[in-house]
């Protein structure tokens, strides 16, 4: 007997099975029966105003979540239009599907509407691209997609369809929707790596994004406090330790890194974030042993030499590491020396802040915006950053104080992450403060998903540290050229009036006094609301050259 289901029915059924529970998307023809088989199925439908939203608010529903996010691309510019936010899913390991529209296979080759080959253009920045291979076959094909996705090391899929093909009728498919486990790590390297502990009188432990990911905060945390190591948070590893934390020396980083004589990474890159990985040398120091802890052996680092290295299940990591340490007779009090100097030297580093979290230049520094904001956010809030001087402030003002909170664009510096980042931020975290932290150059990436926030009702405080230039840009210009071009933007732009054009609400903040007020403001409206607030432009992040 003929099916009475399409093939978009079965594969909205396969994707709600591995727990996709929301499709954001850009309307397109070539792929409505996917739209009609979310409407079959109950899922939830998010349009956007741009394709790399969809693609960005797919990837971090599954880094929020820890289950996979879905976004549905329609043909050609359709897809090429969500590249950024399948790269930015690939560099996070964010286990993210895309389904895309293809022009019809009774066309190909013909020059149909939109007719594009995908998948040769998404491959180098996704785990698996490839064309499904008809209506009979869907099933199979996207329940391929959820679980290489899925599978260590995580990160995006890309699948498209052929137009008549999705139409097409298709007989029912029942997934298996286990979730890929990961590897058990070589004991002989635990041990190795425990030996090292037990010979280190300065360690230091890295926590990641992948920790956050593997869901192995908590087994992290008690192998820090067991065997009381300094810890330094990175990604969305910030929040593992919460703020205050007496192991927390991540306001310490530059000594921590500089000193170490040995330093754990896990579940992070050996990237510029971390000096590619070379430790040590501060004030003589001698250079540090480093570890690399990942959660599949193709995510051990290759460019740096390394004295020891474990892959696998990252809880069973910590939780095996914790056993070794015992059987090589770690003793953690021999760190306390260590530890205090690094307690020492980040408390030093919080009260010298004080005065300009406190401050009342006029123009403003942005760093007040984060004193303020500090006074305001609660516990469970989550926070975007999106922008590139504005947000490093954030980076090193804000301490998120629970797992999972924290988002931002990664090592792939992407910009315009933000709104998309927020429109699921809303959705899955609904009882949550969601602060979108904006720089005005990001800004201009994606503002007009303000649209989708208000049309899908979901309220989110943005704010936009607003210094009228491209700051990550303009002051290294200056500093090797003595001059800048293409690095100016509108001071004072009003970007607010952008969101309460769109149907939000915002103001425009010019003196410091007015920062705390118009945050309560933002937080007590049930619209996207803006504070849009004139920062320095003479002002710098500071930074340095080693990456330490």
């Amino acid at each position: 007997m003929e099916s009475s289901k399409h093939a978009g029915d079965v594969a909205v059924a396969v994707a709600k099975a591995y727990g996709a529970e929301t499709m954001f998307t850009l309307s397109g023809g070539h792929v409505f029966p996917l739209y009609d088989g979310a409407v079959h199925e109950g899922m939830r439908i998010v349009d956007v105003r741009h394709e790399q939203s969809a693609v960005f608010a797919a990837e971090a529903t599954a880094r929020l979540t820890r289950k996979p996010g879905l976004a549905v691309l329609t043909a050609g510019p359709g897809i090429t239009n969500g590249v950024s936010g399948i790269a930015t899913a690939h560099f996070n390991g964010s286990p993210v599907v895309v389904l895309g529209g293809r022009a019809p296979r009774s066309r190909w080759g013909s020059g149909a509407l939109q007719e594009l080959d995908h998948p040769p253009l998404v491959e180098p920045v996704s785990k698996l691209a490839f064309t499904g291979s008809g209506a009979d076959s869907i099933g199979q094909d996207v329940e391929r997609a959820f679980r290489t996705a899925l599978e260590p090391h995580r990160g995006p899929v890309f699948l498209d369809f052929y137009m008549d093909d999705l139409f097409a009728p298709a007989q029912e498919f029942t997934p298996r929707p286990e979730v890929p486990k990961g590897l058990d790590p070589d004991p002989d390297a635990l041990a190795g790596i425990a030996r090292l502990l037990a010979e280190a009188e300065r360690p230091v432990l890295v926590l990641g994004s992948d920790v956050w990911l593997n869901a192995a905060e908590q087994a992290a945390r008690e192998f820090a406090e067991e065997w009381r190591i300094p810890v330094v948070l990175n990604g969305q590893g910030r929040g593992i330790l919460p703020s205050g934390h007496e192991l927390l020396v991540t306001r310490a980083r530059g000594t921590a890194f500089g000193k170490a004589d040995l330093v754990l990474v896990a579940g992070t890159p050996l990237d510029f974030r971390l000096n590619y990985g070379w430790f040590g040398g501060k004030d003589g120091a001698p250079l540090a042993r480093v570890v690399h802890i990942v959660d599949a052996p193709s995510q051990i680092a290759t460019h740096v030499g390394l004295s020891g290295s474990a892959a696998g299940d990252l809880t069973a990591v910590f939780r095996g590491l914790a056993t070794a340490c015992g059987t090589a007779g770690v003793n953690p009090g021999k760190y306390d020396p260590w530890l205090t100097t690094l307690r020492d030297t980040a408390a030093a580093a919080i009260a010298k802040d004080a005065e300009l979290l406190n401050s009342d230049a006029d123009p403003i520094h942005p760093m007040r915006i984060y004193g303020e904001l500090n006074k305001v956010l609660d516990d469970d809030a989550v926070i975007i950053g999106d922008g590139g001087d504005f947000v490093s402030y954030a980076g090193k003002y804000l301490e998120p104080r629970r797992p999972g909170n924290w988002l931002d664009p990664g090592p792939f510096g992407c910009l315009g992450t933000g709104l998309g980042y927020a429109i699921a931020a809303r959705l899955v975290r609904p009882s949550s403060q969601i602060v979108l932290l904006l720089g005005d150059g990001a800004a201009g990436f994606s503002l007009m998903d303000v649209d989708t926030l208000v049309r899908h009702r979901l309220p989110v405080v943005m704010i936009c540290g607003n210094n009228g230039i491209w700051g990550l840009e303009k002051h290294p210009m200056r500093l090797l050229y003595g001059y800048d071009v293409a690095a100016d933007l509108q001071p004072a732009c009003r970007y607010d009036q952008v969101v309460a054009a769109l149907g939000g609400a915002g103001e425009l903040v010019t003196s410091p006094d007015e920062i705390g007020p118009a945050l309560r403001r933002a937080f007590e409206a049930d619209v996207p609301y803006l504070v849009n607030i004139a920062t320095d432009p003479e002002v710098a992040y500071p930074r340095n050259t080693t990456g330490v």
